[in-house]
Parts: structure tokens; C-alpha cells; sequence
């Protein structure tokens, strides 16, 4: 009768999953769940004959339902099913998929961030008759089966800062790292380390991680995913959701809804459909490589079968991810392709790969990591040329490197060599001669026959930067009205006239200093050098290529309204005659979003510039965040630019990022942030996540200094505030004194 009761609960357990994902009224489900907990009651009043016979009947009837909702399964409801308690976790493939393992930084509530697992684990393969053991380290989210300590996942930013120790130890050793991701973003709190810079400082940390690594994503939620997703093979569960957003965060800004109104079923619907956010739709996207097979309706903490095909995939996947290293490959990949077209995982596998890695082949790693992010997303954007073009524009590319590295490179270092062996025979011949004639000077001092003169003092004559010649007067300069300082209260300022706030002013109140906003025109005209800007890449447009609905027009009357074919305008530049890169994300183009255009256009940029040996300036008039219509292609883009940005300061670039305005979300987590020279204009906002966002998560009101420019500078994330009057001169500084010595004025 054991057996009868656990057939029993199990039945039931199945019905109220099937409930969460379709609906408790779905099919009858009400009903047949009243049969079974009648049976459950009476359990011991009718035979154990009887009892089989009906829930065997009850099972049949199951199954046909559970096959019927599979075939069904909406995107949404595949979130659903992510979401349930029953869904597997980290600690149940730890216990399942790994043969030991010993949790680091804590177990349990006792732990820097529950919410984040690291462990030293070995996971074992059999290759006929031997066993081989490899060491890896587990770095993921884990959510719980309804545990509130965890925070369903969701990674504080000390949380991070775990993960990214533990692949500092992980580089150390030269073990491979196994990434889970089951998160459905980030905590969004600015508490030190802060949200957004740790989440930047892992992706610049995992952009050249010295080892192999292999993420598999069941829950993916934007950047919060991202802080542990760069990796060199991308897997994802079959009933996975990867998504710049929750479907009911899209719905509710679709929506225009306001703070505390629940988005209807049919929207939230719709903008998952919209999204692109299954397993099925990233793989044609090409943000993941390969999809882990799942029993129907998903995988349960139970399922160890699934568990079983799991572990086959990840060492398949660490075998592939070292093999692409090697020169003498092509047998033992072909025996791991061939295994994995059997449908069901195998128990051994044919060949044996070491997992350590030598000098040569982690470069390898890097330079294929790098290649596969910058591939990503670049095939929605229709930049696809003729071979000739191609073959031109890398030739190009090519005579544009050797001649800056041969005039720069070879030959200023030549000179700079020159230069420091002169110095040190010069600096040897004073000091000898000094030796010499120390005794003659002092001789004829004491003579008094030359009165004694004191030295004359070094004059240093700072760098002086000229002025534009003709200052650009904001179109809001027009209007004859006065305005209120939002410090009027506070400071006592006076009603200023809007010709002489947004003229003379600069857009600065001449009382207290805050600064309103002003359009992109005004740093373009009077930051940099006079006719100096010279604008690329402008042909890069931003596209829909979710075929998201109702997002064409919109697009439309962005390029309308701005000219511009999408919210980053990449151009070179001088300031004081210093030459420079500059990427610059506008607010009048969809708020300053960051899709594939956008991203495409930062990384020719800093590739502009690390061929050229200029320092790199990217300008935040505003930035809203990853465009939540591009999905998971806006989110890759996370990523990729923090890939660029690390191999730019890797070659001794200078990278400046200076944010006016609002700066929030995914650009500001990732190559904004991992910048070790970030300012902001007075009165800017910047951060992780707005104030909305934080009260709906966190369930707790923030103060309305919690994203200023002064909290941003108390916590580390920027290094100065500036006022916009001075950025010119700001700039100029920081091109004279901040950088390293392979800048072409160096």
C-alpha cells in the first residue's frame, strides 16, 4: 500500500504543476484532482485491487493531458515552468550531475549570498574500462524549492563579487569553470560594490578568463544572467527562457502602466511571444550554441534521467570548448560529434580529453572567445559584403594597423630607447664632471670672488587649452520665459531667464550649480576641437529583428525626429588638438537604448581606436538601457562590447566614459562600467536600475539622492564629478595625464 500512496501523490503533485503552468481550470484538472484526493480520504476503505485499477485509469488520462499541454506550451508558460518549485536547481544537479563537490563561501543561510553557489566539484568519465576524474569549478544561481533565503535567485552584488573570486581561483589553478544560470536578473541594489559595476567587473574579468568555461542557462534574466554567462560554449534547457526582460516588465512598459498595476494575461502573453525568449528561438538567434534535450513540460528535481543527459553534455561541452585549442583534434572531435547524434546520452564516452590547457592554446581560447562574441548578432544588421569589399576593407585594415603600429610602435619606441640611453649618459657625464669640479667651486666660493646666487627655480608651464571659437547656443536659449531651479527651496536660487540659462550659463543654475539637461548638439559644438568631427559608420542602422509588433514605426520616427539611423553616433575628433575616438548614445534616439547597431558601432569604434592608438571617449547624453525590443540580441551585446573594451585597455589605451543625464541598466553593467576612468556631469543619475524598479523588487522606497552623481562618486562607481562648463578642460587633463604609454602623443 506504500507504493499505492507514493503513485498516489505523485499523481497529484503532477496535476497541481500542470495547474501552475496551464491554469487550475484547464481540461478538468479541478476534477480529476477531486477524484484523487477522494481516493486519498478513503485510501484505506477499498481494496489495494480496486485502488490500482484507478489510479493507473487516473494516470492514462494524465499523460494524455500532460502530452496535449507540451504540444500547446506557450512562451509564457514556459516561464512558468521555470518558475515552479519543482523545477530542478544547482544544488540538485551539484548532488546529481557532479560526483563530489564541496561548497565555497558558505552553505545554507550561513553564506555571503545564498543566492550564489560556488564549489570545487569532480565530475568522472568512463572511457572503457578507466575511470577519469576532472576537476571543475561551479559557479551558478540557485533558487531553492520555495527557500526565501535564497531570493529566487536573484544575486546581490556581493554575490557576484563570490563568483568572480572563485573564477580568479579557478585562472589560478588552470581548472575549467562550469557556469549555471537560473536567475531571473540581478538584485537591484547601488549597495557597495554596487549592482552594475560588479556585474561589469565579471564580464571584463570572464572576457579573457584563461580557462575553458560552459554555461548553461535554464533562467536567464538579462544582465543579472550575463554576470556569469560570458563563456566559451553556450548551453540551454530545452523548457529554458532567456529574455532581456521578464515578460511582465515588458508588458508593463508596453502598457504604459503605472507603478502598482498588474499587467493583463493577454499583454504579458504577447510580449513573451514577442520577445523571442525560448531555447528554440535563442538558437536561431545565435545567442546560445546548443540546446539540452528535457522530458515533456520540463525537468523536475526528480528527473535523473535528465540529470544523466545533463552531465554527458557538460563534459561534452568542456571536451569541445579545449578541443578548438588543439593542432591534432579532428579524430577525437569527430568521436564526439558522432556520439552526440544518439538520442539518448551515452554511458561512456569514446575518447579521453585533458582539460589543462598550455600557453598556447589559452591564447587560442581567448582569440576564439573573442571571434564567437563578435560574431553574435552581427547577421541581423545586414552588413554581409562582397568578397572583393571584404577583401578590400580588411586589406585596409591591415595597411592601417602596420602603419600605425611601424610609426607608433616600432619607431617611437626606437626613439623613446634612444632617448633614455641619452638620458642616462648625460645624467652619468653631469654627475662625474660634478665630482670634478665640486672641489673648484667651493675653492672659489670661499674666495669670494663671485657673489653667491640662488638657483634659479624650474618654471612649469601648465598646458593651456584654447576655447572653441564660437560657442554653440542651445535652441532652448530661444524661448523668453524664466525657469525654477528644482534647488530653489533648498539653496534660495533665483528664477533664472531661459536665454541666459541656456546661453551664457551653459545650462547651470549660478546659484547652487545644478545642471539642466541639454541636447547632444551642445557637447558635440562646444567640447570638441573646431571642425574637427568626422563621423563613421553611420550607415549602421538599427533594425527589428524579432519582428517585434508595432516597433517599425516606432523606429521610424526615431530616424524621423533625429536624422539618425540609430542611438550611437561613432565619430573622431580632436580636443586641444589631441586626437581621439568617440562613442556617443544619444537620448532623442529611443531614449539612448543599446541594441546590435548600436553595440556593432561601439566595437568598430574600439577598434578604431586600439588600431590607431587613440584614446577612446564614450559620451552618455542618456542611456535607457538594453532595448528591450532587440531581446536577447540587445543583451548579448553586454558582453561583446566588454570583450572590445577589454582588449582596447589590454593594448594600453586610454578609455574614458563621462555620463550626463540619466545612464541606468545593461550599458552602464557592462563595458560603460568597466571603465577605470568614469566621470559624470553634475546632477546626473545613473545606476543599476531605476526607482521604479527597486521598489517593486525590493518592496522598499530609496531616497531621491539614491542615484546621484555624489552617491555614484561615495560608492566608487565614478571617479569625479565635473561641471559642464569645464569638460572641455576636464577632458583635456585627463587625454594629458590618465592612460598608458601606447597612446600615439605618448
Amino acid at each position: 500500500m506504500r507504493e499505492l500512496q507514493r503513485y498516489l501523490n505523485d499523481l497529484i503533485d503532477r496535476i497541481i504543476y500542470l495547474q501552475d503552468i496551464k491554469g487550475e481550470d484547464w481540461e478538468g484538472l479541478p476534477a480529476i484532482l477531486s477524484e484523487l484526493n477522494s481516493l486519498k480520504e478513503n485510501f484505506y476503505q477499498i481494496t489495494e485491487k480496486t485502488c490500482q485499477a484507478r489510479l493507473e485509469a487516473i494516470d492514462n488520462r494524465l499523460s494524455l493531458l500532460e502530452e496535449q499541454a507540451d504540444k500547446t506550451l506557450t512562451p509564457y508558460e514556459t516561464v512558468k515552468i521555470v518558475r515552479n518549485p519543482q523545477r530542478f536547481t544547482l544544488l540538485d544537479i551539484l548532488e546529481n550531475v557532479y560526483d563530489s563537490f564541496t561548497e565555497l563561501g558558505g552553505e545554507g543561510e550561513i553564506n555571503v549570498d545564498p543566492a550564489v553557489i560556488c564549489a570545487r566539484a569532480m565530475i568522472s568519465r568512463r572511457v572503457g574500462d578507466k575511470i577519469y576524474m576532472h576537476q571543475v569549478i561551479v559557479i551558478g544561481h540557485e533558487k531553492g524549492h520555495g527557500e526565501e533565503f535564497r531570493n529566487g535567485g536573484s544575486a546581490k552584488p556581493w554575490g557576484n563579487e563570490k563568483a568572480l573570486r572563485y573564477m580568479r581561483v579557478a585562472e589560478t589553478e588552470g581548472i575549467p569553470i562550469h557556469f549555471y544560470v537560473f536567475t531571473p536578473g540581478a538584485f537591484p541594489i547601488e549597495d557597495y560594490p554596487g549592482a552594475a559595476q560588479q556585474i561589469a567587473r565579471n564580464l571584463y574579468f570572464m572576457s579573457k578568463l584563461k580557462v575553458p568555461t560552459v554555461a548553461f542557462i535554464s533562467e536567464g534574466g538579462s544582465g543579472g544572467a550575463e554576470a556569469i554567462a560570458l563563456s566559451d560554449v553556450r548551453l540551454m534547457a530545452a523548457y529554458g527562457y532567456y529574455s532581456v526582460i521578464s515578460p511582465e516588465g515588458a508588458a508593463a512598459i508596453e502598457g504604459k502602466l503605472k507603478e502598482g498595476q498588474r499587467p493583463p494575461r493577454d499583454l504579458v502573453e504577447f510580449c513573451a511571444r514577442q520577445l523571442k525568449i525560448t531555447a528554440k528561438d535563442n538558437l536561431r538567434l545565435g545567442t546560445i550554441d546548443r540546446i539540452v534535450p528535457e522530458p515533456p513540460l520540463g525537468a523536475r528535481r526528480n528527473d535523473y534521467q535528465f540529470f544523466k543527459r545533463l552531465r554527458y553534455e557538460m563534459i561534452r561541452a568542456t571536451d569541445e570548448a579545449v578541443l578548438r585549442t588543439k593542432s591534432l583534434k579532428a579524430f577525437r572531435s569527430y568521436a564526439l560529434k558522432r556520439k552526440s547524434e544518439e538520442e539518448n546520452p551515452p554511458d561512456e564516452f569514446d575518447v579521453y580529453v585533458r582539460w589543462e590547457l598550455s600557453d598556447v592554446e589559452i591564447e587560442k581560447l581567448l582569440d576564439l572567445r573573442s571571434k564567437k562574441y563578435r560574431e553574435m548578432s552581427r547577421h541581423v544588421l545586414g552588413l554581409k559584403k562582397s568578397p572583393l569589399k571584404n577583401y578590400i576593407e580588411k586589406s585596409q585594415d591591415l595597411g592601417l594597423r602596420v602603419y600605425h603600429d611601424l610609426r607608433y610602435g616600432f619607431l617611437k619606441q626606437s626613439q623613446k630607447m634612444i632617448q633614455r640611453v641619452m638620458e642616462d649618459i648625460s645624467g652619468e657625464g653631469f654627475a662625474f664632471l660634478k665630482q670634478l669640479t665640486e672641489p673648484l667651486k667651493s675653492t672659489y666660493d670661499l674666495l669670494g670672488t663671485k657673489g653667491r646666487r640662488g638657483r634659479a627655480k624650474p618654471v612649469v608651464e601648465e598646458p593651456v587649452i584654447e576655447d572653441v571659437s564660437e560657442l554653440y547656443v542651445s535652441p532652448l536659449a530661444l524661448e523668453d520665459r524664466t525657469v525654477t531651479c528644482p534647488n530653489a527651496e533648498k539653496f534660495g536660487c533665483q528664477d533664472i531667464w531661459v536665454p541666459d540659462l541656456y546661453g551664457e550659463f551653459c545650462g547651470v543654475c549660478p546659484t547652487c550649480g545644478y545642471h539642466f539637461p541639454l541636447e547632444y548638439q551642445w557637447y558635440l559644438s562646444n567640447v570638441f576641437d573646431a571642425n574637427s568631427i568626422k563621423e563613421f559608420n553611420a550607415h549602421i542602422a538599427s533594425t527589428n529583428p524579432l519582428g517585434f509588433e508595432g516597433f517599425d514605426k516606432k523606429l521610424a520616427l526615431a530616424r524621423k525626429k533625429t536624422g539618425r539611423n540609430s542611438a550611437m553616433i561613432t565619430f573622431q575628433a580632436k580636443i586641444g588638438g589631441i586626437s581621439l575616438i568617440v562613442a556617443m548614445l544619444i537620448a532623442d534616439f529611443r531614449q539612448g537604448t543599446v541594441g546590435a547597431a548600436e553595440g556593432e558601432k561601439f566595437i568598430q569604434a574600439c577598434d578604431r581606436a586600439r588600431i590607431t592608438k587613440r584614446p577612446f571617449l564614450a559620451f552618455i547624453h542618456t542611456t535607457g538601457g538594453i532595448r528591450i525590443h532587440e531581446g536577447t540580441l540587445g543583451v548579448i551585446q553586454m558582453p561583446r562590447c566588454t570583450l572590445a573594451v577589454r582588449e582596447y585597455i589590454d593594448e594600453g589605451g586610454l578609455y574614458l566614459v563621462v555620463y550626463d543625464n540619466n545612464s541606468y541598466a545593461g550599458p552602464v553593467a557592462s563595458f560603460l562600467g568597466c571603465s577605470p576612468y568614469q566621470f559624470a556631469i553634475r546632477s546626473t543619475r545613473l545606476g543599476f536600475a531605476g526607482p521604479r524598479v527597486i521598489r517593486e523588487t525590493t518592496g522598499e522606497d530609496i531616497p531621491p539622492d539614491y542615484h546621484s552623481a555624489e552617491n555614484a562618486l561615495r560608492r566608487g562607481h565614478i571617479q569625479g564629478i565635473w561641471d559642464r562648463r569645464e569638460i572641455r578642460k576636464k577632458l583635456y587633463e585627463a587625454l594629458l595625464t590618465m592612460g598608458g604609454k601606447n597612446l600615439y602623443y605618448r
